[in-house]
């Protein structure tokens, strides 16, 4: 599993793919709509997909003359998999900051 979740963490450093997958979160999208939105050049867009294309991140989708780009969540969830530990940490600290908090005596402001 870690040469996986190494491979994608790869992949994901890069901001504009994060952006790629931000933007196909929402809706699969067209090429154009992508480099659009970007601001990227096609050719650059197009590096980009096939990078994340060759993760398994993204799949494309032929309508006619037409290439749908789709998010494909797996990749993303071994990674989710990956955090599971470090999770349970924040949320202990979480849970010990609350403890505290409730521990700490109540300060009402005296109004004039």
């Amino acid at each position: 599993m870690f040469g996986g979740v190494s491979a994608t963490f790869d992949v994901l450093a890069e901001p504009a793919r994060r952006r790629i997958l931000d933007l196909l979160l929402e809706r699969p999208r067209l090429v154009g709509e992508l480099t659009e939105r970007l601001g990227l050049t096609q050719p650059g867009t197009s590096k980009h997909l096939k990078v994340l294309r060759e993760a398994g991140l993204v799949r494309v989708r032929r309508d006619a003359q037409r290439r749908w780009y789709e998010l494909c969540p797996e990749p993303l969830a071994e990674i989710d998999a990956w955090l599971t530990p470090y999770r349970r940490l924040w949320s202990e600290s979480f849970d010990a900051l609350e403890r505290h908090l409730d521990t700490m005596p109540e300060h009402s402001e005296e109004t004039p």
